[in-house]
């Protein structure tokens, strides 16, 4: 949505950040603007270790995706493409699944990843919309990562020290 109201978060800092980007060649015009206003914002967040590849489609975004988590070098990734309504089904088998394998790596590797694939009923709603998704997704990027570095750390604090409890257990086993 336009304009819409998006909570200000806290000043980003992405300058540690690895950041991954994979983008849709169909409808490149729109997705090559996206990209250019991901990249932009990125680089004004301090993001400077930036990998993009280019797939054929929305549909081939998970998978490259996928890939690169597996790789486990990511601090986040981000999905760029454009699907514009036909006058077929196609338009949302294309944008469910697509949007779905967007997700389920995200949570099958716990890693954050912008979904930044619009979904539009014309070429005017793209064009509209093509800069400041593109933006948003740099910042959604380095916030998550952030946020995740945050919460990471917050549990290496919850988790016992396994040689603390193991020593606990002998001397418990000794007495």
């Amino acid at each position: 949505m336009r304009d819409a109201n998006k909570g200000q978060a806290e000043e980003l800092d992405g300058q540690f950040l690895h950041i991954g980007i994979v983008q849709a060649r169909f409808n490149e015009d729109i997705t090559n603007a996206l990209a250019k206003a991901c990249i932009e914002e990125l680089e004004a967040l301090g993001v400077t270790s930036i990998d993009h590849v280019m797939v054929p489609g929305a549909l081939e975004v998970p998978v490259a995706l996928q890939a690169m988590a597996e790789r486990a070098e990511y601090d986040a990734l981000v999905a760029l493409g454009c699907i514009i309504r036909g006058e077929t089904y196609h338009f949302e088998l294309v944008a469910n699944e697509s949007g779905a394998g967007v997700s389920r790596v995200s949570l099958d590797y716990n890693l954050p990843i912008a979904n930044a694939i619009l979904t539009t009923e014309n070429l005017e709603q793209a064009i509209a919309r093509q800069t400041e998704k593109g933006r948003d997704a740099a910042r959604v990027a380095v916030e998550m990562a952030c946020i995740m570095d945050d919460l990471n750390a917050d549990m290496a604090e919850w988790v016992d020290d396994p040689d603390e409890e193991a020593e606990a257990e002998a001397e418990k086993n000794a007495r």
